[in-house]
């Protein structure tokens, strides 16, 4: 039977970057870009995170599906080394998911070298490096005829806790960020978006003990839970089908309803 729509809803084929792939909403989205066909460009910080996250997609789909690279993405030159690795390896790049974060403490009243550390190094890794991926992997993006980039904020951009000062302000940046590349890039044919998760069941969340997590969501999560790394990368590979072509800077929530719940 033939199909009666002409947009399509696979990314297979296509090259994704994600970065913080070792881990959480990173280690998701890799995993389901790679089962839906795509090849993947595993990036983080540890060698053996990045090398258990690549042998993981080698032992479902195949050692073509996925290549790992160990970057520093708040070093400037690395990340320009990595675009090119990427791009050589793979033959182009089609997809960037800007996903690596970082959360330190920074509070008003910390002692000054430790917040001046902290908020370097978090504004760093959470939104000079997205600014910067976006442009060393240009060309290939506008190349591809149908490039994509998401970023991924925060809930922290629209509600935040004490203590958080950078992490709130490069998350916020990063919403910022992607309108202003998308209004830029647009004509160009590479749509730029970002995600903000809510409270997801991560790494950084991993601290937090199952009791307050759960008064915690059902004080202020409509839906009464933590969601998975799963839901966020759906999301995520939602925003770079070919069948999103007219999603431009958009700014969507995976939080359960938290950031419109009002009591």
């Amino acid at each position: 039977m033939a199909r009666l729509t002409s947009l399509s809803r696979s990314v297979s084929g296509k090259v994704a970057i994600v970065t913080g792939a070792a881990s959480g909403m990173g280690r998701a989205t890799a995993h389901l870009f790679a089962d839906e066909g795509a090849k993947v460009a595993v990036v983080d910080i540890g060698q053996a995170r990045v090398d258990t996250v690549v042998a993981e997609i080698h032992g479902a789909h195949g050692s073509a599906a996925a290549r790992g690279w160990v970057c520093d993405v708040s070093d400037h030159g690395a990340i320009h080394r990595l675009v090119d690795e990427v791009a050589a390896h793979f033959g182009g790049i089609d997809i960037l998911v800007n996903n690596a974060g970082i959360s330190l403490p920074n509070s008003a009243f910390q002692d000054e070298d430790s917040y001046e550390a902290n908020w370097d190094r978090t504004l760093a890794v959470n939104l000079t490096a997205h600014s910067r991926l976006v442009r060393a992997a240009l060309p290939h993006l506008i190349a591809s005829g149908a490039g994509r980039v998401v970023n991924i904020a925060s809930t922290e951009a629209l509600v935040t806790a004490p203590g958080m000062t950078a992490y709130a302000a490069a998350k916020a940046g990063v919403v910022g960020l992607t309108k202003s590349l998308a209004v830029e890039l647009g004509k160009h044919g590479v749509n730029v978006n970002c995600v903000y998760p809510g409270p997801i069941n991560t790494g950084m969340t991993a601290g937090i003990n199952d009791k307050d997590k759960e008064t915690y969501a059902r004080r202020r999560v409509p839906l009464r839970r933590y969601g998975e790394p799963e839901e966020v990368a759906q999301m995520t590979l939602n925003l770079c089908l070919p069948a999103s072509s007219f999603v431009n800077g958009a700014a969507v929530p995976v939080d359960g309803g938290m950031s419109i719940r009002h009591t």
